[in-house]
C-alpha cells in the first residue's frame, strides 16, 4: 500500500530528551538496519502497517570467507544504505516530509557496520527535523510476527533464534520483557554456521543444512540433546563437537544423514523448552523470531507443538526472520510512543542487552 495522507501530528524536535510525544495510527517511521550483513530500510505506519520494505544482502560477498567479515560488512552498507532508503521511500510512494521519525538500530551488532546506520538516521533527523530513536535489535525481533498479525494477545512467549542469540523470552506487553532462558554458550545459529562449515554445505549455513536435511534421516545418528530435561538455558557447542567426531569417526556417513541429525537434535532442544517456558508463564501463544526461525524443521514442530498444547504458534513470514527495516521501524514507533524520542548523543553499542523488567 502507500501512505498518502497528510500526518496528523506536529513532529518532536529530533534531540529528544523528555517524555512521550504524540504518536498515533497514521504516525509513520523510517526504520534502518545495518546491524550485520544486510543494509535495510522501511516504512511502517502505526506500528504494524508495513508501507515498503527493502533489503540488500551481502551474501555474496561474504560466502568466500564463509561466514561475516566486518570491514567488508561495513564498506559495503557505505555504498548500499543511501540508494536502499531512497527505493524504501520512492516504493513508499510517500514524500520525505510525510515521514514523522527515523528509527534505526543502534546495537547489538558489528561496531562497524552500526555505525553506518546510526550515522545516516541521525544526519536525516537533523535534516528532515525529525525525532531519532535507537532501537534494540533483539526486541525489533520481537516485533517481527506482530507485522503480519496484529491481533497478537500477551503474554507470549518468543523463542528468537539466530546466529548470535538464543533466548526465550515472556513479552507480558510493548516494551515488557523478561528473560526465560538462553545459550550458555554457541547459539543455535552459530552452530547451524560451524557445523555446515564442516561439512562443507556452503553459506550461509542455516538454509545449508536446512536444504540438505530434506535429503537425509532425522533419526539416522542419535545426536546428544543437552539440558533437554532441566530448566529453560540451552547448550550447543557440545552437539557441535559431537558432530566433528562422528564424522571422523565414520568416513562414510552421508552429509544428508549427518545434517538432518544434527537439526533434529536442535529443533527438538528448542520446542521442548519453549512448549515448557510457555506452560511455566500461562502464555496465550509461542512467537518466533530470528534468523533460525525461517528454518523448516523447526516452524513445522512449533506448530505441531502449540496445536497438542492448545495454544497458538505465530511464524513470522521468511522475509520477516532475517534482518530487515520493517522491525526496526516497528519496534521505533512503540518506542517513540512510550519513551520519546533518543537523544542524538547515543551511540553504537555491539553488545547491547535486551531491556527487561525485574
Amino acid at each position: 500500500m502507500t501512505a498518502t495522507e497528510p500526518a496528523t501530528r506536529t513532529a518532536a524536535e529530533p534531540t529528544g530528551g523528555g517524555g512521550p510525544v504524540p504518536v498515533d495510527a497514521s504516525t509513520l517511521v523510517l526504520g534502518i538496519e545495518t546491524s550485520c550483513d544486510e543494509t535495510a530500510a522501511a516504512l511502517v505506519m502505526g506500528g504494524d502497517d508495513v508501507v515498503s520494505n527493502v533489503v540488500s544482502t551481502q551474501i555474496d560477498l561474504h560466502a568466500d570467507f564463509g561466514g561475516v567479515v566486518p570491514e567488508v560488512a561495513s564498506r559495503a552498507h557505505l555504498d548500499a544504505l543511501n540508494p536502499v532508503i531512497a527505493r524504501a521511500i520512492v516504493e513508499g510512494g510517500v514524500e520525505e516530509s510525510r515521514i514523522d521519525a527515523i528509527a534505526c538500530t543502534v546495537g547489538p551488532g558489528l561496531v562497524g557496520a552500526l555505525l553506518v546506520g546510526v550515522s545516516a538516521a541521525k544526519a536525516l533527523a537533523l535534516a528532515w527535523d525529525k525525532p531519532f530513536v535507537g532501537v534494540n535489535h533483539m526486541e525489533a525481533h520481537l516485533y517481527a510476527a506482530s507485522l503480519e498479525d496484529p491481533t497478537l494477545e500477551f503474554p507470549l512467549v518468543v523463542l528468537l533464534v539466530s546466529g548470535g542469540h538464543t533466548m526465550l523470552v515472556e513479552m507480558r506487553d510493548h516494551g515488557r520483557y523478561r528473560l526465560l532462558g538462553q545459550t550458555i554458550d554457541d547459539a543455535a545459529g552459530e552452530a547451524f554456521d560451524k557445523v555446515a562449515r564442516f561439512l562443507d554445505l556452503g553459506y550461509p549455513g542455516g538454509p545449508a543444512i536446512d536444504h540438505a536435511s530434506m535429503l537425509g534421516d532425522p533419526e539416522a545418528i542419535a545426536f546428544p540433546r543437552a539440558m533437554m530435561d532441566s530448566g529453560l538455558d540451552f547448550s550447543f557447542s557440545g552437539l557441535k563437537t559431537a558432530v566433528v567426531n562422528h564424522v571422523r569417526a565414520h568416513d562414510d556417513v552421508a552429509d544428508a544423514d549427518v545434517a538432518a541429525s544434527f537439526q533434529a537434535a536442535v529443533v527438538d532442544v528448542l520446542v521442548t523448552k519453549a512448549r515448557r517456558a510457555a506452560r511455566q508463564v500461562g502464555a496465550t501463544g509461542i512467537v518466533l523470531g530470528g534468523g533460525v526461525a525461517a528454518n523448516s524443521s523447526l516452524r513445522e514442530e512449533i506448530l505441531t507443538a502449540c496445536e497438542e498444547d492448545g495454544i497458538q504458534g505465530f511464524l513470522p513470514s521468511r522475509e520477516m526472520c532475517t534482518d530487515n527495516a520493517a522491525m526496526i521501524a516497528a519496534a521505533g514507533w512503540h518506542r517513540l510512543r512510550s519513551d520519546g524520542p533518543s537523544p542524538l548523543d547515543i551511540g553504537a553499542t555491539p553488545n547491547l542487552k535486551l531491556p527487561l523488567i525485574d
